[in-house]
């Protein structure tokens, strides 16, 4: 009876803001063409489709509101006119009751808001569709921040959940744009985003590995967490002081200095996503502060970590040599670079998508370099590449948005910002140092121990494999050649792998002094030689 009450509830909220024009009546079944045929009458046809869909959004509630932000963060597959009208969605809730707030975290830690704070504040800090929190003071005098889910949530969650996974259906079926929105794949990342939400303890494991990655970094600063009070319900950090980044009042009259703090958002950016592989994907204004206590060398503060993204290591290296490739024009390598990574299908043609490609970004080069949006160029591309059948990962998704929302706000601070400027050289030694002798030994110690594991069934492999290709009766079809051919190749495999481990083994030892080698690594080395020359 509730769901069908709030299925009600969402139909007319619908009609009144005549959302079934995103759609196209005569595309709807006709059970719901007369629920909605009231909507003519009384519906407000007047506005845009993105300012109706926003109305819609606020008044439907607050897990409604928190998917229409994630949508926002979708322009790859949201029309932008859409998306900017999204983006102005803020997520102010009205608090719930401080007692149920000062409950929770006394179930949580087993124990009373007396007993675990010196002092707790009753007034919420701050109040969204998720959770809530409130200021306290440790028994020894810290400053934290007390953060509680809201009461019965995941419930609500998960029913609301389920009705949008009805209207996506409904989207995905009728609507001309359905299959290319994919409304059910949206739905279905943002059930992860908001239930991963809840897990407050996930949230704190983030902010604790983002911190560790700054630790002693002019550029970022994240505030600790408090484990002994945080368990999966309540997070107990560290509270920061700082001017909201958007503040520019008082960022300038604190006399900090913007371009520096623009071009270190950048930093921070490429830092994250290169060098850590670990980026805050959540960077919107309101988790972002200012630390002005040096104005000439300011730093960033972050909270709210429950959103957080990684590349694999091969996304990693072709993203970094697409934005260089793309820096320089080179257009064609831009092309090789998506069919090599696997992001559109290796029967592409390559001067089609080169055409393609070249069509979208030569035009924004010829603007000033401080007015390209190295963000929006990524979102140009990677339309440009759907029409080429890629499938845009997720963390590639996330990767962009950040990056959008670090461009906006740097642009904000200091509307000059060359991205290039900071993007290219850190792009340039990042590649570098990937492939510097340093970092292929540190690669080469990694695997080490596993191979060492393998090592004691090599012998009887190599044994088995010369018994069956002795044993083994040649074909007479098969001329000896191939077979021997086969042999060695097997032979030399082996041979390679076996003087391989040995050196490796052997060259931590090579500087110091020969007579410090392991005999063992010697050992494996002429073995290793042994097979090659049996080959």
């Amino acid at each position: 009876m509730i769901r069908l009450r709030r299925l009600a509830k969402i139909a007319q909220v619908v009609g009144k803001y005549r959302l079934d024009k995103l759609i196209g009546k005569d595309k709807l079944p006709l059970t719901v063409r007369a629920i909605l045929a009231p909507a003519v009458l009384f519906g407000r046809s007047n506005g845009e489709r993105g300012e109706r869909l926003r109305m819609a959004l606020e008044e439907l509630g607050p897990i409604f509101v928190k998917f229409g932000q994630l949508l926002s963060t979708r322009p790859d597959l949201v029309p932008s006119d859409i998306c900017s009208e999204l983006a102005q969605l803020q997520d102010n809730v009205t608090p719930f009751s401080s007692s149920i707030f000062k409950t929770n975290i006394e179930t949580a830690l087993e124990g009373t808001v007396d007993d675990l704070f010196h002092s707790f504040e009753t007034e919420p800090l701050a109040s969204a569709s998720v959770a809530q929190v409130h200021a306290a003071v440790l028994a020894d005098g810290r400053d934290v921040v007390v953060k509680a889910v809201r009461p019965g949530i995941e419930k609500t969650i998960r029913k609301d959940i389920a009705l949008l996974y009805t209207l996506a259906r409904l989207l995905a079926k009728y609507s001309e744009d359905g299959r290319r929105l994919r409304p059910l794949e949206v739905v279905k990342d943002y059930e992860v985003v908001i239930l991963d939400e809840l897990n407050l303890q996930a949230e704190g494991a983030n902010a604790s590995l983002l911190r560790h990655n700054f630790d002693g970094s002019p550029l970022l600063y994240v505030p600790e967490i408090h484990w002994p009070y945080s368990n999966e319900n309540v997070l107990v950090m560290e509270r920061i002081y700082g001017i909201p980044v958007t503040n520019m009042v008082d960022l300038e009259a604190a006399g900090v200095d913007m371009k520096l703090l623009a071009e270190r958002g950048v930093e921070i950016f490429f830092t994250q996503v290169f060098e850590h592989n670990f980026f805050h994907a959540d960077m919107h204004p309101g988790n972002i502060f200012v630390d002005a206590s040096k104005p000439q060398s300011p730093s960033y503060l972050a909270i709210d970590c429950a959103i957080m993204g990684s590349l694999s290591s091969d996304d990693q290296f072709y993203l970094a040599r697409n934005l260089l490739a793309i820096f320089k024009r080179d257009y064609r390598q831009v092309a090789e670079l998506h069919i090599r990574s696997g992001w559109v299908p290796v029967d592409t043609p390559v001067n089609e998508f080169t055409g393609a490609i070249r069509s979208v970004c030569e035009p924004i080069f010829e603007r000033p370099l401080n007015e390209i949006s190295l963000g929006h160029m990524l979102i140009s591309l990677f339309t440009t590449a759907r029409r080429f059948n890629m499938e845009v990962q997720p963390s590639l998704v996330l990767l962009q948005k950040t990056l959008l929302n670090i461009e906006g706000l740097g642009r904000q601070m200091y509307p000059q910002l060359d991205l290039w400027t900071t993007a290219q050289p850190f792009l340039e030694k990042w590649l570098k140092d990937r492939y510097s002798p340093k970092a292929v030994f540190k690669q080469f110690k990694r695997h080490v121990p596993d191979w060492l594991e393998h090592l004691p069934q090599i012998p009887p492999m190599v044994f088995q494999a010369l018994k069956n290709m002795q044993d083994a009766p040649v074909p007479s079809s098969a001329p000896a050649p191939e077979k021997n051919f086969k042999a060695g190749k097997l032979l030399t495999r082996i041979g390679a792998a076996l003087a391989g481990v040995g050196v490796g083994l052997a060259f931590p030892h090579w500087a110091e002094s020969v007579s410090q080698i392991p005999g063992s690594s010697l050992i494996l080395v002429a073995l290793g030689l042994l097979l090659l020359l049996l080959r």
